[in-house]
Order: structure tokens, then C-alpha cells, then sequence
């Protein structure tokens, strides 16, 4: 058992998780918790060249949105082993979010639940934190609704945000998932969320065009409590608009077989980490075969260690992110991950990551 699962965790699982995170933040700003890490060099060779909508990445692992809502500690980030942080998810105004408590684990499940509800310092201000940064990995920036916003003006809220992103973000995640923002998920709905893609990217590629760039990569972040037939029309909506990729999947709102006691107590909010892990594994597995291995998909929901990450790019994701495995796992997560994926792909026999992705969805 290494220092930070027999000393460190316990003492700051002893404060409440949303305090203890706000510590984690200003120690990656001070760059502590490298302190706990042998420097083995970050990435496998194994992983020299994984290219996905146009860009490169170190590695295959990043950090969900979520945890660097504001893009603060993106380069730390970088520093632990993640290949890309998303940031966010940011919206045009900022705002407070939900009042506290709002973030709580549940240990037992190796999970925790969230209602944070997009608190954030909002688009611009995060923009000009990000035009500034000499990055050291791919950044995203996952943008969602204000919560004041109804949904029939939730296109417009959204572009506002795209305008202000649009210039220092590799690639653009819309979030339509989060269970924490009134009436968000029901943009998920076919006819809200063809308007909503098409618009933005037909933004996306009006400012790429000013700009003389490519347009910028979009993809699309859906919950996992969704059925089979949603899911599909999602998929067709993001091809038709051609987005980038899916992100697959959300925080759920089911509960069915937690361990954790008085559930009812905590309130609402979602849940992450591993009793999301079958779920969003399935989902990965439904787009896959659906598309036809089409679309790109950032698999997400339960990650742990490398077995984990690894089933997730057997069912058919190209990327994985994790962010509840980071709280659980500590400052060598993402290293142990990547260094462990790669054992595992290369004991396999696969010659590359990609020869691995969707391994396991059979014809």
C-alpha cells in the first residue's frame, strides 16, 4: 500500500469531499503532489502517436470535466500523466452553482455523488485564463447552460459561450447530460438536440473560417440513462452535423444496488465512479456497433486502474478520461493507469491502440 492509499486519503477523507478538493486544487497549484511520484517519465512509448479529430495526444487518458472547472491547474494536470484535461464545463455567465453540500463520497461504492450544478467563473473570464497558458497537453472546454436559461433559449446560451472558447479550446465538448441543471437533460431529445448541434456547428465553422483554421472538433456529452433507441438518434444527429466524438457517458441518476446507507439523506445529485463503470461500458459498446465504429468515442465512468481502461477501448472508445478513479487513486493514478494499459495492450499482442479499440464488439 503506497503512502497516499494508507496515510494521506484517510486523512483527507476525514474532511468534507467538496473542501478537500478546493485543498487538492491549491496543492496542484504548488505542485506537491508530484512529490509523491518517481519520476519514471510520464508516458509509454507505446503510445508515441495516437492521433484523434486532428490532434495528438501523449497518451489516451485525460481528466473529465468536472474537476478543473475553471482551468486553473491544467499544465499540473498534464504533470501527473493525464494526455488532455477538459475543462469546465463552463457557461456564458458564471455562476455560484448549487448550494453546499454538494459533493459526497461513498466510499463503500468507490463512488461519489454530485449536484455542484456548473459552478464556474464562467466562459470569458476561463478564456482568458486559457489564451495565456503554454499548454502542455490537448485542452478541451466542455460548455453547458446557465441554470436561469430556459431550454428555448438554451441554443443562443450555448453559442455565447462557443464564441468565447471557440478561439482557445483543441476541442469543444457540449454538455446536455448533467442531471444537476434543471430540465437540461431533456436537450438530449432528438429535435432539441438537432438544433442545438447544427447551430453550433455551423458557428464552428463560420469563426474557423474567419480564422482561415479547420474547424474546431466538437463532441457531444450524453448521460447514461438513456435507451437504446435515444441513443441511436443521438449518434445520427451527431453524424449528420458531423461532430467529432461522443463522450459517453454522464454521471447517472439510478442508485440500484449501492451499499452506502441512507442514501435518501445525501439528496439528489450523480453518480460517478464505479457503480457507473457497466453502464457507460455498455453504452461505449452500443455507439460502436451502431456507427460502425464511425465516430470517435471518449469512454468514461468507472476507471480505476488499467483493466478498467481497457475495457472500456475494447468495447470502442479511442480515448478514456476519468475522474473519480483520480480522487480514489491519488497523484500516481493516471501514471499507474497509463503504464498499466500499456502492459496489457502489448501482452495482448496488439501492436497499437488502435488495433485494440473495439476489439471486443466482434462483427
Amino acid at each position: 500500500m503506497s503512502y497516499y492509499d494508507s496515510i494521506i486519503r484517510p486523512a483527507l477523507f476525514r474532511l468534507p469531499a467538496e473542501t478537500v478538493h478546493e485543498i487538492g486544487i491549491e496543492a496542484l497549484k504548488l505542485g506537491l503532489p508530484n512529490r509523491f511520484l518517481v519520476d519514471e517519465g510520464i508516458s509509454d512509448p507505446f503510445f508515441n502517436d495516437i492521433r484523434r479529430f486532428g490532434l495528438r495526444f501523449a497518451n489516451p487518458l485525460g481528466i473529465a470535466a468536472g474537476f478543473d472547472k475553471n482551468g486553473v491547474v491544467v499544465n499540473q494536470l498534464a504533470s501527473l500523466g493525464f494526455g488532455f484535461v477538459e475543462v469546465g464545463t463552463v457557461t456564458y455567465e458564471p455562476q455560484p452553482g448549487n448550494p453546499k453540500p454538494r459533493l459526497f463520497r461513498l466510499p463503500e461504492d468507490n463512488a461519489l455523488i454530485n449536484r455542484l450544478g456548473f459552478n464556474n467563473d464562467g466562459a470569458a473570464k476561463v478564456a482568458e485564463r486559457l489564451k495565456v497558458l503554454k499548454r502542455q497537453c490537448v485542452v478541451g472546454v466542455n460548455i453547458g447552460k446557465n441554470k436561469n436559461v430556459p431550454n428555448e433559449e438554451a441554443t443562443e446560451n450555448y453559442l455565447k459561450s462557443f464564441d468565447l472558447v471557440h478561439p482557445v479550446a483543441d476541442y469543444i465538448a457540449v454538455n446536455i447530460s448533467s442531471p444537476n441543471t434543471p430540465n437540461l437533460r431533456d436537450l438530449q431529445k432528438a429535435e432539441s438536440l438537432d438544433e442545438l448541434l447544427g447551430e453550433l456547428q455551423k458557428r464552428n465553422r463560420k469563426l474557423s473560417g474567419l480564422r482561415s483554421i479547420a474547424p474546431k472538433p466538437l463532441l457531444v456529452k450524453i448521460a447514461p440513462d438513456l435507451n437504446t433507441s435515444e441513443i441511436e438518434a443521438i449518434v445520427d444527429i451527431a453524424l449528420i452535423h458531423e461532430f467529432a466524438g461522443i463522450i459517453a457517458t454522464n454521471t447517472t441518476i439510478a442508485r440500484d444496488g449501492l451499499k452506502t446507507p441512507d442514501l435518501a439523506s445525501i439528496g439528489a445529485g450523480g453518480v460517478s465512479g464505479r457503480p457507473l463503470a457497466k453502464r457507460s461500458t455498455e453504452i461505449i459498446l452500443n455507439i460502436y456497433k451502431y456507427s460502425k465504429g464511425k465516430i470517435p468515442i471518449v469512454g468514461v465512468g468507472g476507471i480505476f486502474n488499467a483493466a478498467d481502461a481497457f475495457e472500456k477501448i475494447a468495447a470502442g472508445a479511442s480515448l478514456i478520461q476519468a475522474y473519480t478513479g483520480f480522487v480514489y487513486g491519488g497523484p500516481s493514478f493516471a501514471r499507474d493507469v497509463d503504464r498499466g494499459l500499456a502492459r496489457i495492450l502489448k501482452d495482448r499482442g496488439f501492436a497499437t491502440l488502435d488495433e485494440a479499440v473495439g476489439s471486443a464488439a466482434g462483427d
